[in-house]
């Protein structure tokens, strides 16, 4: 996971139970304060809404963790009751067209919640910190993302993910997610992550072995595109927590799940 750009977003901005299912169209207020000209919101005092709005407290591990009965959790709760319900009209109506439905994950914050790395580097991304912290394969997961996998693949729908992480972090990312549930389809087949020394041939437009000039949404909608094109599935919903996880088209609806620690570009 290459944070490109690490702005931490007002956690009010990510009341997303009105605002959760992003398509065109959609508002996008939150995504960018980069051309405003008042007086920037403090940071303080914003570490305090971030902390408030995920319940985050220290466990007896001193992990930071949030909690199950924060304003994030109920969001998060919202997101996956609409989800649900969509899931299952979106595959009773593609089981009787033929198609092969599927669902896309991305990883980080998505399933696999980062909160703890965030409070204990302020905010801050560091190559070296984050992949020995992905190593450690102990991220607790994004309330509700695990059992909504679970639903998928019971609904026959093709579960795949669709990450930021690099190819080195494939074994720290299976091992974490069979850790808190989300078993299903964990293989190179389902599992699409960053190769940029031998980056696949779908994403030519943007890189070759040893180059590497992808954009997020050019490397995501370009693995969506793949597996609607070449493999022959109908993505009938993506989940991701940044805008550039679900820009770029390939998804007949996308949700948006909240994330006010940082903005990946």
């Amino acid at each position: 996971m290459h944070k490109t750009l690490r702005i931490a977003a007002v956690a009010s901005a990510c009341a997303v139970a009105a605002g959760a299912l992003y398509g065109a169209g959609a508002a996008t207020a939150g995504q960018s304060t980069a051309n405003s000209t008042h007086e920037p919101y403090n940071i303080g005092l914003l570490v305090k809404d971030i902390d408030t709005y995920y319940g985050t407290a220290a466990d007896a591990n001193g992990v930071y963790q949030a909690s199950p009965t924060s304003p994030y959790a109920k969001d998060l709760a919202a997101i996956d009751k609409a989800a649900r319900k969509y899931i299952d009209q979106a595959t009773r109506k593609a089981h009787h067209k033929g198609e092969k439905p599927a669902v896309v994950f991305d990883i980080d914050d998505t399933l696999l919640l980062s909160l703890d790395y965030e409070k204990r580097y302020n905010y801050t991304y560091n190559a070296t910190t984050w992949a020995d912290y992905v190593n450690k394969a102990d991220r607790p997961a994004v309330f509700g993302s695990p059992e909504l996998v679970q639903y998928a693949a019971k609904k026959g729908v093709a579960v795949f993910y669709n990450s930021g992480l690099s190819e080195a972090q494939r074994t720290a990312a299976v091992e974490n997610l069979k850790k808190i549930g989300a078993d299903v389809n964990l293989d190179a087949a389902h599992m699409f992550l960053k190769d940029k020394a031998n980056p696949p041939s779908y994403l030519s437009a943007c890189a070759t072995p040893g180059t590497w000039t992808c954009t997020t949404v050019q490397y995501k909608s370009g693995t969506r595109a793949h597996i609607e094109n070449d493999l022959g599935y109908e993505i009938i919903a993506n989940f991701g927590d940044q805008y550039s996880d679900l820009d770029g088209g390939y998804a007949d609806r996308t949700y948006k799940l909240p994330n006010p620690t940082y903005f990946v570009s």
